[in-house]
């Protein structure tokens, strides 16, 4: 009698448990680097850096571009800087490892299997974020993928990208530098000292609100609070005691010093940009 055995399709999930929380650093990382890369770049990969907690939680806490070249049926990344650039992450923060990859754009792309198949070869069960640079009607679409194997009997045939559940977690300063992040018309950036007049005024509103604050608790049109007086007391013990001229004098010194480290910064960017460009030149041709 002839004997007969059937294999079904099964999908093996590299985790069931596994969600991840991304830093904004890691945000503002991606669009930085996809607002200077090259211009025949279509999208920008790069490497996740972070940890992984015991609960399963992927954090992402720090990432770096990645260099690559990609056509309709290849991709070509230049592992060599992706491994010095590791090396010198970990010598700072020798915690943070590779915990995925991250690519902009809006969800997965057909090249993006090749991509993760390389950094499953870094790092097991990796972490693929995809974060849409172009924020569509003032939002950014940020997710995270992880692959799952589509297999028949013991072969496997595919791989297919399962979305985990992403938590973008923002402090009060974080998050206001988000927003602003999101405002893509502007009619011009504000210089430095634009900025610093804006930082003077709201500072000189704060001030003028405690004044009317504490003029009406002495003229008893407002009931006292123990707990604001004692952090308007710190704030005004905490400021030195200094003449007129002599702060004058501080403030022009420490404006000067500013300006200058300002100069020197774009000085390095600009130097940054050139070489770059040189070395997407140099590999192209």
């Amino acid at each position: 009698m002839a004997s007969s055995c059937s294999s079904a399709l099964q999908f093996f999930p590299s985790s069931t448990s596994l969600s991840a929380r991304v830093h904004p650093l890691v945000i503002f990382n991606i669009c930085d680097s996809y607002v200077r890369r090259p211009d025949q770049a279509e999208r920008v990969i790069g490497t996740l850096l972070g940890s992984i907690s015991p609960d399963g939680t992927v954090e992402i806490q720090n990432s770096y571009a990645v260099p690559h070249n990609e056509s309709s049926d290849q991709v070509a990344l230049d592992i060599d800087y992706h491994h010095n650039m590791l090396l010198s992450h970990q010598k700072v923060n020798s915690k943070e490892v590779i915990v995925g990859w991250y690519s902009t754009g809006f969800g997965v792309t057909g090249g993006s299997a090749l991509i993760h198949e390389f950094y499953s070869r870094e790092v097991q069960n990796p972490i693929h974020l995809t974060v849409d640079t172009t924020f569509r009607n003032g939002e950014t679409t940020i997710k995270a993928f992880v692959s799952v194997s589509l297999s028949l009997g013991e072969r496997q045939l595919a791989a297919q990208f399962q979305e985990i559940p992403l938590d973008l977690q923002m402090v009060e300063a974080e998050q206001v530098g988000f927003d602003i992040l999101k405002t893509t018309m502007v009619e011009k950036l504000p210089s430095d000292l634009e900025g610093m007049e804006a930082s003077m005024e709201r500072l000189l509103t704060l001030i003028n609100d405690a004044y009317k604050y504490v003029d009406s608790v002495v003229e008893g049109h407002v009931v006292p609070d123990n707990d604001i007086g004692r952090f308007i007391a710190d704030s005004v013990a905490s400021i030195p005691k200094i003449s007129p001229p002599a702060f004058d004098r501080l403030v022009n010194d420490c404006l000067q010093d500013h300006l200058l480290l300002l100069y020197l910064s774009s000085i390095t960017r600009t130097q940054l940009s050139l070489a770059e460009k040189l070395n997407t030149a140099a590999q192209i041709s």
